[in-house]
């Protein structure tokens, strides 16, 4: 028969898909999606009484011959598909060919509670459909029975020891097993703690459900955020520090105008909005709805590339903008994006002058700009602006001085043997230094007027061995702005 529901997102080709077969108590459902099928697809099924566990598995033809065929799969209860995602019982992409939820457990990705009598659905997001299409073949199995005691999610702390005002250093895009990524809560807490950070953010595609298995991994020297990536086809933004145990819906386009409402959302949950990788290379990475939501943007995600360079272009053009323009600014973040071994945790981390090591505290520091990023916990930069009276301020603040009021921009760079520190303001390049030594630490000196400079920031690049290009980042500031 022909699939009668509306899909969220792009109306597109309707999939053909067959009646269920029931035989033995086990469900299976088969259909056929054609180039250009909708985003997501919504294959119903009854879930009769008295079932304590439900268990999923699907299949689809994998064509050797690029593009090739990739299948994702979710799920959703008797609640229903609607956006905003009352009835969203898990998602795990590509990562899993089967899952069961039950209301004591659940498959990593997917949300432990009742699996009450109705119609449910699995919901498939086909990534890329081959041009001979592809067919699927999905498995619904019940187990009967009284039910278990439902779970009870504990959440980690919002405050650690921390030490009063002062740097932080945090990783705020990491995944673990219950979503894409290999690694359990415990490992990635121990890498980040081997990383020498003072806080992490989960940030799990398309679910939140990692948020109840975070607790015993959090301590006085490890803050833990919590938080999304929320990964639509017109890019990623990850949510990042929000309320425990909140959903972002993921099932959105740029035309369709609901980003702000989702975006309101996240804020409303207290978190920050901010786009991931914006210029990334992989499909449906590149960011298309703009920047007027954003809270800071991402603009370095592991390790350094030519699309990160492209990203930090875009963001000092931005920086222009607002400066010359008068109005507000967007910071700059740095997010390892680790999955799996050998993938750094920490690599890099963004380092947030912070009046506690509390979610408050981290989220107002990235929020205000006060902020670097670096390559390891080895690398400091700082970058200080001070007028001719004495007055000062240091990373995202803003020297109030007249255009002509003579001002010295110095920066200090620690743990980067033989890198070159820059400075770059709305004109330019404006300072190269000389490598610095093997120590790895040194200072560099500028003098300016507001008048020369409505900004600055600072880079740390490593050497590179040839041509006109800079080498490889190893840190970078936010900028300090000049004039009243």
């Amino acid at each position: 028969m022909r699939c009668t529901h509306r899909p969220v997102g792009i109306r597109r080709r309707v999939p053909q898909v067959a009646g269920p077969v029931y035989v033995d108590g086990v469900t299976t459902l088969r259909g056929t999606l054609a180039p250009g099928a909708p985003d997501y697809v919504y294959v119903p099924f009854v879930v009769p009484p008295g079932v304590r566990e439900l268990r999923v598995s699907y299949t689809y033809d994998r064509p050797a011959v690029p593009p090739g065929n990739a299948l994702d799969i979710g799920l959703f209860d008797e609640r229903g598909t609607r956006p905003g995602g009352e009835g969203f019982r898990g998602w795990s992409g590509g990562a899993r060919t089967e899952f069961f939820v039950r209301a004591d457990d659940a498959t990593p990705g997917y949300v432990p509670g009742p699996v009450r009598e109705g119609t449910w659905h699995v919901a498939l997001g086909p990534y890329t459909v081959a041009p001979q299409g592809l067919s699927y073949e999905i498995t619904v199995a019940f187990e009967y029975g009284a039910a278990g005691p439902a779970a009870r999610p504990v959440y980690p702390p919002e405050r650690a020891a921390g030490r009063g005002r002062a740097w932080y250093r945090g990783d705020c895009h990491l995944h673990s097993r219950h979503s894409d990524g290999r690694r359990t809560p415990a490992e990635i807490a121990a890498l980040a703690r081997a990383a020498g950070l003072d806080f992490i953010n989960s940030s799990d595609h398309n679910t939140h459900a990692a948020h109840a298995h975070w607790a015993a991994e959090a301590g006085e020297d490890l803050l833990i955020l919590l938080g999304e990536e929320v990964t639509t086809r017109n890019g990623h933004v990850v949510a990042l520090g929000t309320d425990p145990g909140t959903f972002v819906d993921w099932r959105l386009r740029a035309r369709d105008g609901r980003f702000e409402h989702v975006a309101g959302l996240v804020r409303r949950a207290g978190g920050l909005v901010v786009p991931a990788h914006p210029h990334a290379p992989c499909v449906g990475c590149a960011w298309k709805f703009g920047y007027a939501e954003a809270d800071a943007v991402e603009v370095w995600n592991g390790p350094w590339t030519p699309d990160d360079e492209v990203t930090l272009a875009e963001w000092d053009a931005g920086l222009v903008a607002s400066a010359r323009q008068g109005r507000g600014w967007l910071p700059a973040m740095g997010g390892s994006d680790a999955h799996r071994d050998p993938d750094a945790v920490g690599l890099p981390q963004t380092v947030v002058l912070a009046e506690a090591l509390t979610r408050a505290a981290i989220l107002e520091g990235i929020r205000a700009g006060r902020s670097y990023v670096a390559e390891s916990k080895s690398v400091s930069l700082s970058l200080t602006a001070t007028a001719a009276g004495g007055e000062h301020v240091g990373i995202g603040g803003r020297l109030a001085v007249g255009a002509d009021t003579p001002v010295t921009v110095r920066v200090e760079a620690g743990g980067a043997p033989r890198c070159a520190v820059r400075l770059v303001t709305d004109e330019g390049l404006v300072l190269t230094g000389d490598p610095l030594p093997v120590t790895g630490s040194g200072v560099a000196e500028w003098r300016t007027t507001a008048a020369h400079a409505a900004y600055v920031r600072a880079e740390l690049r490593h050497e590179t061995a040839v041509g006109p290009l800079p080498g490889a980042m190893a840190a970078f500031t936010n900028p300090v702005f000049l004039g009243r």
